[in-house]
């Protein structure tokens, strides 16, 4: 049977997958059309495609998420296919139906097979037909919460509370007694309602010590199925993947095939057309259960591509356009070791809260040496709150696991983001972390390492004399660079003095006692030799670096044996140093400066205890106090939405409302006042 490559096809989605999706489609030839909301007007995947078509307001129900709107773009521009990308309409049934009748090829699965897997309690069942590991549970829509809570005593705490039609960790709840899964069952009912506009719920048991574990399978039309391996997704927060990678550490040869056939098998019964992934949570025997099919190419797919070889946004493409798969499973090798850390624009310091704006910097690692980047951003544009907090996702692949951690860790240190938060401080501190680095870490672990979140102190520098180090070499580099200013008076240039005193402490804005630490710094022999005395020790730092002010990232050779990229700026006389997820403030100043220092007060912060303000820039959607009104400590006062999540701000301590400050729907700032207490 012949079949015809399409020659034009339309990406309904944004951000990097658009990007991704535009990328392999112009390797194979194929013309792109991007659709986009108002808020992505300037957005990179409309640059990058050859076509673009607005498609609505700016939230994503009243865009993305509008079949009628995707499908006229496609007649409008006369593009014969649609990849749905991830999220949005990439598992709805009803838009792969619409599609199939309007004569637009769905690059995805046939809306059947949609419908078996995105129904999570049918596919629970689907499953069990096809000898696939299920966990025990109730497989039946629940109606009350009163109900939920005698189910979850039969099955047996902890249990899983989760919404028939959920995904991407929302309208999910984990309950370990009657209270919390009478409120788990609450939440995630109404949770799953303005997510997916579907509001039922089931209750399975949690395998305690789990891990993530998910294969990929390549299905064609023709009843060829294949898995590509597995991926390890445990690293997890709030049941959202941070980091993942292929192989599994966890996973032996005999225990990947035994999960590849299953998966394999589950596909096959639901006549499986496309790239999809079978999830699975294994236990610490390597006992192995179902959780769900995505029945969508996964955020997390290019770690699949890392150690395959395989382009899986082509392979969906050419299965949509009709071709047989050109290999048998015989054929698929696993090479090497690939990750992935997903970078979300968020405040890891603050509760991972979103974090809006202009990217006012934006500069990736180079993509060389087994490093990839898969972004839909740029430097200059916004990110806006309307939608999902992922901006980029860097991948790495080594020839084993220690080289990937390696090269991640490089990577994450030469990731420049500015004028936004991002979470690169917190994936630094999760690739160093003793548990990851071992492999010995379940769904838990950002749980149970981080159980009163990351703070500025989560991670110490490993060794902060050489970061005291390099913050003398950039303050010697700087009086080098205003030593070089013409202008100066014959006779008496200005000279750089040797000796300074390195300050950190509350000095620099932290609250750790002050230390003064005398350091002289000499160039000698090609390199900027640094001694730092602490505690009467000396230790000598050779630091040879192209470095030159105002760059934001430090590439140096330490001692000629250590080689390291430190994010630096300077700030006013301060300067600010993150190396591996760890951050180092500091001033150098000369003795003299540092004894007047000395004499200046140090700034206490005002008393805000009373005062609730908006954490991060989003939108008030609830405020749940009058004026008067008594409320207690851990109360709910105000709810604010960004990003597809929404927060909830409680009261800190007792006190009565004394003023509301903001008004429902409107847009807010960071540390914008919403309720006065008093």
């Amino acid at each position: 049977m012949t079949t015809k490559m399409f020659k034009k096809i339309l990406i309904a989605n944004r951000g990097e997958i658009a990007c991704r999706v535009i990328k392999t489609a112009k390797k194979m030839g194929i013309k792109t059309v991007a659709v986009y909301s108002e808020a992505d007007k300037e957005a990179l995947h409309v640059q990058l495609a050859d076509e673009a078509v607005w498609i609505g307001p700016s939230p994503s129900r009243e865009s993305y998420l509008v079949m009628d709107h995707i499908i006229q773009a496609c007649k409008d521009t006369g593009a014969e296919a649609v990849h749905p990308g991830y999220g949005f309409l990439s598992e709805n049934e009803q838009f792969a139906r619409r599609c199939e009748e309007e004569g637009i090829v769905f690059i995805g699965p046939k809306y059947q097979s949609i419908a078996a897997m995105g129904d999570k309690i049918a596919s629970k069942k689907l499953a069990l037909e096809a000898k696939v590991n299920t966990i025990p549970g109730f497989n039946e829509a629940i109606e009350k919460a009163e109900d939920a809570v005698k189910i979850a005593q039969g099955i047996g705490y902890p249990v899983m509370i989760k919404a028939s039609a959920g995904g991407g960790g929302k309208g999910l709840r984990v309950a370990f007694n009657d209270t919390e899964a009478f409120d788990g069952f609450t939440a995630c009912r109404t949770e799953a309602l303005n997510s997916f506009g579907d509001d039922r719920v089931f209750i399975e048991k949690f395998v305690e010590g789990p891990r993530h574990i998910e294969i990929q399978v390549l299905g064609d039309a023709y009843g060829n199925v294949v898995y590509l391996g597995e991926r390890d997704c445990s690293i997890q927060r709030r049941h959202q993947k941070v980091i993942e990678e292929a192989p599994s550490p966890f996973i032996d040869p005999a225990t990947r095939k035994a999960m590849g056939d299953q998966a394999v098998a589950l596909a096959k019964a639901v006549n499986y057309q496309s790239a999809g992934t079978v999830e699975f949570v294994v236990g610490k025997d390597k006992s192995f259960f179902f959780l769900e099919m995505n029945t969508r190419l996964q955020v997390e797919h290019p770690v699949t591509e890392g150690i395959t070889g395989i382009d899986l946004v082509e392979q969906m493409i050419r299965i949509a356009a009709g071709e047989k798969l050109t290999f048998k499973q015989e054929d698929i090798k696993l090479d090497g070791w690939s990750m992935e850390c997903r970078i979300n624009a968020d405040d890891p310091f603050r509760n991972f809260l979103p974090s809006t704006g202009r990217l006012v910097q934006y500069r990736p690692p180079a993509e060389l040496d087994g490093v990839r980047v898969d972004t839909g951003v740029y430097e200059g544009g916004e990110i806006p709150m309307h939608y999902d907090s992922m901006i980029a996702k860097l991948i790495v692949h080594g020839k084993n696991r220690a080289e990937a951690i390696k090269k991640m860790r490089s990577a994450l240190n030469d990731f420049v983001i500015r004028g936004i938060h991002s979470n690169i401080p917190f994936q630094a501190a999760l690739l160093q972390h003793p548990r990851f680095v071992s492999g010995d870490f379940t769904t838990a672990f950002i749980a149970e390492e981080y159980s009163d979140g990351f703070k500025k102190n989560s991670v110490q520098p490993s060794d902060p004399k050489r970061l005291a180090a390099l913050a003398a070499f950039m303050h010697y580099r700087y009086l080098e660079h205003i030593q070089m200013i013409d202008g100066q008076l014959a006779g008496h240039e200005m000279t750089i003095a040797h000796q300074f005193v390195l300050v950190t402490g509350a000095r620099v804005g932290s609250t750790e006692n002050i230390k003064e630490i005398p350091i002289r710094v000499e160039w000698k022999d090609g390199a900027y030799s640094v001694y730092v005395e602490e505690r009467d020790e000396l230790a000598q730092y050779d630091i040879v670096s192209d470095w030159r002010p105002g760059e934001l990232c430090l590439h140096a050779s330490i001692n000629d044996i250590q080689k390291i990229t430190a994010q630096v700026e300077r700030r006013n006389l301060k300067y600010v140093l993150a190396l591996d997820g760890a951050n180092y403030e500091c001033m150098v100043l000369s003795p003299l400066g540092a004894e007047l220092q000395r004499r200046m007060l140090i700034k206490i912060a005002p008393d805000t205890s009373k005062l609730v303000m908006s954490p991060m820039p989003g939108l008030l959607t609830n405020i749940s106090v009058k004026v008067g009104e008594t409320v207690s400590a851990g109360q709910r006062l105000a709810t604010i939405e960004a990003m597809k999540m929404e927060n909830t701000l409680v009261a800190t301590q007792d006190g009565v409302v004394a003023e509301i400050c903001a008004n429902v729907s409107e847009s807010l700032v960071v540390d914008q006042l919403i309720i006065r207490l008093k």
